[in-house]
C-alpha cells in the first residue's frame, strides 16, 4: 500500500484536497449566494463590489435595489451613504447616515457585535461628512459616539488596509477626534482645523 511519505504520492494526496476544498467552496458559496441568503444581501454584495472599483452610481443603485426589498438593511444603507460621499453628494448622505443611527439605536441587540459596529461605523462617516462641510463641532460629537459605541471598528485600516491601498499612515476617526478636540480649545485665530493632506487618508467605515 502506498505510503504518504512517497513524495508522488503524498503530491496526489495535496492536489485531490485541494481540489475538493475548491469544490466544497464552490458549493457553500452558490447556497450562501442564491439558496440560504438574506433578503438585500445579493444586491448588497453587488454594490460592495461596484463600490469598491469606484462605480458609485451603480453601487448605489445596487444598494436601493436591496432597500426595495429589505427596507433598513444596514449593510446597504451605510454602502449607499459611503458611495454618496464619493460623489460628494454630503446632504443625501447625512440624511442615509441620520436614518441608519435612528434605526440601529432603536432596533439593534445589545449583544449584536455587528450592529454595534454598523452603528460606529454610522456615527463615524456621518463625522466624516460634518468634518468635511467644516461643521467640526458637529462632526467632534459624532466621531465621539462613534469611538463610545464601538472603538474598534472604526480605529482604521489594519496593516493589510495599508498594503492593498499604499497608506503609510491612515488616519483614524480617534486620531482626527483627538485633533479636532484639541484646536476647538484654542482661540479661533489660532485654530487649523483643515490638513488637507492628512485628512485625504481618512477612511470611511463599513464593516
Amino acid at each position: 500500500m502506498a505510503s504518504l511519505s512517497d513524495p508522488r504520492v503524498l503530491r496526489r494526496f495535496i492536489i485531490y484536497l485541494a481540489m475538493l476544498t475548491f469544490v466544497m467552496f464552490g458549493v457553500w458559496s452558490f447556497w450562501g449566494t442564491f439558496i440560504d441568503t438574506p433578503a438585500g444581501d445579493f444586491q448588497v454584495r453587488e454594490g460592495d463590489i461596484h463600490l469598491s472599483s469606484g462605480e458609485y452610481e451603480k453601487a448605489i443603485d445596487d444598494f436601493d435595489q436591496a432597500l426595495a426589498v429589505q427596507p433598513n438593511h444596514r449593510g446597504a444603507l451605510l454602502g449607499k451613504a459611503a458611495a454618496l460621499i464619493q460623489l460628494q453628494r454630503y446632504d443625501a448622505a447625512e440624511k442615509v447616515l441620520t436614518h441608519a443611527i435612528e434605526f440601529l439605536r432603536n432596533n439593534i441587540d445589545p449583544d449584536d457585535p455587528t450592529g454595534r459596529g454598523a452603528l460606529a461605523a454610522a456615527y463615524g462617516n456621518r463625522g466624516i461628512v460634518h468634518d468635511t462641510q467644516g461643521r467640526y463641532e458637529q462632526a467632534l460629537s459624532d466621531y465621539i459616539e462613534s469611538l463610545k459605541v464601538d472603538a474598534e471598528t472604526v480605529e482604521g485600516p489594519g496593516i493589510i488596509d495599508r498594503l492593498l491601498y499604499h497608506d503609510e499612515k491612515p488616519s483614524s476617526i480617534r486620531d482626527r477626534a483627538e485633533y479636532l478636540y484639541k484646536q476647538l480649545q484654542l482661540p479661533e485665530d489660532r485654530r487649523l482645523l483643515r490638513l488637507p493632506e492628512k485628512d485625504e487618508l481618512q477612511r470611511m467605515h463599513k464593516p
